[in-house]
């Protein structure tokens, strides 16, 4: 007869990977769970994702962990990596699973005012007008700052959301709000030949058919292709500019470019939250500052000695 073994007691705290699974679960927008799925995987992956959360319930060795990982990352990353940790403890400790808030022991870290981000004109047209680059490319890098849309919005996009003769569509934006984007005659004129004829899926594909493992809603039903990653738009996008500038801009930088210029060109407030999809004026007040550009052309303009 066999020897039994008594089963351990359920404490009703879960394990560390069950945790990291329920939260990620409540997280709605695809870009918020990727980049907070950084900081918690990792977590699961140090601490071990069978066991218990109450590993995390010493500030100290969770501090310790937090700073091998990011100590010697730039103050933004760090940021963004402790806003996960902060957000994701909060809500353990919401369903009674930690005491106390393990990441006391972490600050926010100060960082420099950013003042540069935008693109300048000139080197927005030297981007959207060379013809080299993939047709896809260039739809998105135009729809970009068009729109003054998010990387993921545009991304996120189906054929069926466009109303092509309106040169508007619908989409999610951050925090899962539907919300209408609207474009102007650079994407106009490219998007029907991306297009094809398609009248579903994704409007943005990869090159190559996607594997049986991927979501029918993010496979093209004509070509088969999967719908294109942030990473790997991200990737072509800064290959181009290292081409064309010289020197490495992010996709995201086509978004604070198309809204600085939109601000320096006169666009009202509710305007300027309309084409950003901002529901705050001081998440919009880093992009309406005026560039550099502006600043030299405006004191041009009104210098007595100029003729």
């Amino acid at each position: 007869m066999g020897t039994v073994h008594a089963l351990p007691a359920r404490t009703g705290i879960p394990a560390v990977g069950e945790a990291v699974a329920t939260y990620s679960a409540t997280l709605t927008d695809a870009g918020t769970r990727r980049t907070y799925g950084v900081v918690l995987d990792r977590l699961a992956a140090w601490f071990g994702a069978a066991t218990s959360l109450n590993a995390l319930a010493d500030p100290d060795r969770l501090a310790a962990w937090f700073t091998a990982q990011w100590g010697s990352a730039a103050p933004r990353t760090w940021n963004t990596r402790m806003n996960a940790l902060h957000s994701a403890a909060g809500y353990w400790r919401q369903q009674g699973w930690l005491t106390d808030d393990p990441t006391v022991r972490l600050r926010m870290r100060p960082t420099p005012a950013d003042r540069d981000r935008a693109l300048s004109r000139d080197h927005v047209a030297a981007l959207l007008g060379d013809k080299a680059p993939a047709l896809r490319d260039r739809v998105l890098w135009h729809l970009l700052y068009e729109t003054a849309a998010r990387t993921e919005e545009a991304l996120r996009l189906d054929v069926r959301d466009l109303d092509m003769p309106a040169r508007t569509a619908r989409t999610r934006r951050k925090g899962g709000a539907r919300d209408v984007i609207a474009w102007q005659t650079g994407t106009a004129r490219l998007l029907p030949r991306l297009l094809s004829g398609r009248r579903g899926g994704p409007v943005f594909l990869t090159d190559r058919r996607a594997r049986p493992s991927v979501a029918a809603a993010d496979v093209c039903p004509t070509t088969g292709c999967a719908r294109l990653s942030y990473r790997r738009a991200a990737e072509l996008f800064e290959e181009h500019t290292v081409r064309v500038l010289g020197e490495k801009a992010t996709l995201h930088q086509l978004r604070h470019s198309a809204l600085t210029h939109a601000a320096e060109d006169g666009a009202s407030t509710p305007m300027l939250m309309a084409l950003s999809g901002h529901t705050s004026v001081r998440s919009l007040a880093k992009y309406a500052r005026p560039s550099a550009e502006a600043l030299t052309r405006w004191q041009a303009e009104r210098d007595p000695a100029r003729r």
